[in-house]
């Protein structure tokens, strides 16, 4: 396959799931008010990573931000690391991925540079994909466990409200005595499908500069060079001999 059409597959690809990055970590709806058996549905829950929101059946949204550092789990706040390097690595391999197309011409950048730059910005791509699919599990995986806890502990016992709130980090709580249970939001599965897409993007990158190397090779072949040997050329005593005959 050319590699200009793996350049731009590479790029296309991982500039969605850069988009598709930013927007599930900027958005709100990481864990949703399961309303399963809830009698009460005027209020809609939901809570992401930088604020908890609930909006009534009006349409009022009211939202609360998520300030500080101390007040959050370990967990929570390496979520919010991963996807924060996530969209940084992910959008910085998107602009060296523009630069680095075939079909953009610049006097100062050669072929092998815009190999080596499609090769940093596929694993760029694959790194930032990880990142946000690794983030996004993890809240997950904190969803489910404080789900199965509300399930099947009652009375409140082993786990107080306040303690929900500071362990599980504001935003991945269950809910038990009366503390409602939260379930998938949209933006864990807009993170997969963005990591996903930004790892593949990543591999077309990759295979595009191999297919860059082999052009390259096969453009300035490599050439063994045989140094000639110079040796030095002794006067002919013949002609000197005969040049005295002459005098």
């Amino acid at each position: 396959m050319a590699p200009s059409v793996l350049q731009n597959g590479g790029f296309f690809l991982g500039l969605i799931g850069a988009a598709a990055l930013i927007a599930a970590t900027a958005t709100n709806a990481w864990s949703v008010k399961d309303r399963q058996g809830d009698i009460v549905t005027s209020i809609y829950t939901y809570k992401g990573l930088w604020r908890d929101c609930e909006t009534t059946s009006s349409g009022l949204t009211e939202c609360h931000p998520l300030y500080g550092l101390l007040g959050f789990s370990g967990v929570f706040q390496a979520v919010r690391a991963l996807m924060i390097v996530g969209v940084v690595l992910s959008t910085t391999a998107a602009v060296m991925s523009l630069f680095s197309l075939t079909c953009i011409t610049m006097n100062s950048v050669n072929d092998s540079t815009k190999a080596k730059m499609s090769i940093g910005a596929g694993i760029m791509f694959i790194i930032s994909g990880f990142c946000g699919i690794v983030g996004a599990s993890i809240y997950a995986n904190q969803i489910v466990a404080s789900f199965r806890m509300s399930t099947y502990n009652y009375g409140g016992e082993g786990i107080m409200e306040g303690e929900m709130g500071m362990g599980m980090g504001m935003g991945m709580g269950g809910g038990m005595a009366g503390i409602p249970r939260y379930t998938f939001g949209p933006a864990l599965f807009v993170a997969w499908i963005g990591g996903s897409v930004l790892i593949v993007g990543g591999i077309l990158e990759l295979l595009a500069f191999r297919e860059m190397m082999k052009d390259e090779r096969a453009r300035y072949p490599g050439v063994a060079y045989k140094p000639q040997s110079h040796t030095r050329t002794e006067p002919d005593d013949r002609h000197s001999e005969g040049g005295k005959n002459y005098m």
